[in-house]
């Protein structure tokens, strides 16, 4: 796997909509042509080019379709602060957060509400593990699910904090199988959640998006696929406007 990197030699950005957005650099062996996407975070400009091209040729590339930029930079969801007060969501309904330094600092979840103690600048970071807690407890549960319905013994269960998968598959008999799911998946609707762990375990089984890999998959997930994928498709941004 080939990682996002800043070009070895210089920091490459290019301004937008009244900020300096960084360009991130894939040279990818198999790539003939350049392409682009925005981080979802908005955090910077990703750009896939031959093994070949030159960081001056990503630049003007990106130059080049500034209004593009503009436009899914107005598509980021606003950013939400986590701090006394504020929602975020869970399952795909939004909790109120209730913060008071003298409570204890394990997060309850009650009636729609959290409630959490402890120091204010380690908030984030609280709720944080809470959620990926969380998204262990139900992420197995789906797992074990499908894996059942598939007629398969259960892979290694990991979380994964990429931004550009909601899950990937792993490794082989002889090495052992392995699944990642992006923890975030826990703050959106259960369907969405367990359709990217259905779609990870027919994997397990057919390596590839063939007919024979829809089929399965259709088999397995008992809601409808297309709404899912619609749902990501439109949301899935929004699961990254908190916890940076």
């Amino acid at each position: 796997m080939i990682d996002w990197l800043r070009d070895d030699h210089r920091d490459p950005s290019i301004d937008v909509a009244g900020c300096t957005l960084p360009i991130a650099i894939r040279r990818h062996p198999r790539a003939r042509r350049l392409t682009m996407r925005l981080a979802p975070d908005g955090s910077e400009l990703r750009i896939t080019m031959p093994k070949w091209g030159r960081t001056i040729d990503a630049i003007a590339f990106a130059n080049a379709r500034i209004e593009w930029i503009e436009r899914q930079l107005g598509k980021l969801p606003e950013s939400i602060l986590v701090t006394d007060g504020a929602s975020i969501p869970f399952r795909g309904e939004n909790l109120t957060i209730h913060w008071h330094d003298g409570d204890a600092r394990k997060v309850r979840k009650e009636d729609g509400q959290l409630y959490i103690g402890g120091p204010r600048e380690r908030l984030s970071a609280r709720l944080q593990r809470w959620l990926e807690a969380e998204a262990i407890l139900l992420l197995d549960d789906d797992l074990a699910f499908y894996c059942d319905r598939a007629g398969l013994d259960m892979p290694e269960l990991r979380l994964s904090r990429a931004q550009r998968r909601w899950g990937s598959c792993s490794g082989d008999g002889k090495t052992g199988r392995r699944i990642r799911i992006n923890w975030r998946l826990v703050m959106a609707p259960d369907h969405v959640r367990r359709s990217v762990v259905a779609h990870e375990v027919a994997h397990l089984v057919h390596f590839d998006h063939s007919p024979a890999f829809h089929h399965l998959l259709s088999r397995l997930f008992e809601d409808e696929i297309a709404r899912a994928d619609a749902w990501l498709k439109t949301q899935g941004r929004s699961l990254y406007a908190a916890f940076g």
